[in-house]
């Protein structure tokens, strides 16, 4: 479970035990205290899920969420909204606006751990999914196992989490930036160099007699898994 969650919440205190729950479920989370921050990391983060806290210094949660619906390349990322308002008329609001859960403050931290998981399954699947399978190759997360046809694969701790990482967006370039962020993290002291290096070890185990390389290499851009390479 690798999905990226953007926590959006001012108070400190909340977010620091938000986070640290949401990432105990295995959830990767970027935060951000005010909403101006925060649509600048959703184009960078470019996130599975937001935690949007109503009210919010500047630019308040409700503006934030119809700026997102009404963008295309943000329009379908799910929101849960958090909020002191429980009155029927501004969970209405909210919902109107685009929001796709409200919770309502003091709220219940498994309740909220379930409505984002519900979310997500219906939202990315890939990312929630247990097995995570492309052609030959598939990818058992609770088993952390690797199998290509009828053989086992073995990968070190690293190189799994990579393959995991370029198995839930098969197709898509992705650049080592994206790689360093999604596999070591943002607060990771490497470099670029590295995720090189961890690539030639996953092909290495990946690859046997005359199977094809499901990983292409895209000059200046990155790595794509599992498109033009016949697999």
């Amino acid at each position: 479970m690798t999905a990226k969650i953007l926590l959006i919440e001012d108070e400190a205190p909340l977010a620091e035990m938000l986070r640290y729950n949401l990432e105990a479920e295995g959830f990767r989370v970027a935060h951000a205290e005010t909403g101006e921050e925060a649509e600048i990391l959703v184009a960078e983060e470019k996130p599975d899920l937001l935690v949007l806290d109503w009210m919010l210094p500047g630019t308040s949660g409700i503006e934030i969420c119809r700026r997102m619906r009404a963008r295309m390349e943000t329009r379908s990322i799910p929101i849960v909204m958090l909020t002191a308002r429980g009155e029927e008329g501004d969970r209405i609001r909210g919902l109107s606006t685009g929001a796709d859960d409200y919770v309502v403050k003091p709220f219940s931290l498994p309740e909220l751990m379930a409505r984002v998981k519900a979310i997500l399954r219906r939202a990315a699947p890939d990312r929630m999914a247990d097995v995570l399978r492309f052609a030959d190759i598939e990818l058992d997360r609770p088993a952390h196992k690797v199998t290509r046809g009828l053989r086992e694969v073995h990968l070190g701790p690293t190189e799994f989490r990579l393959l995991e990482f370029l198995m839930e967006s098969p197709g898509r370039v992705l650049s080592r930036a994206q790689l360093l962020d999604g596999v070591w993290g943002r607060d990771a002291f490497v470099d670029e160099r590295t995720v090189d290096v961890h690539i030639g070890r996953l092909r290495k185990a990946l690859i046997r007699g005359k199977e094809r390389d499901p990983i292409r290499t895209v000059r200046g851009s990155g790595y794509v898994f599992g498109e033009r390479n016949g697999i």
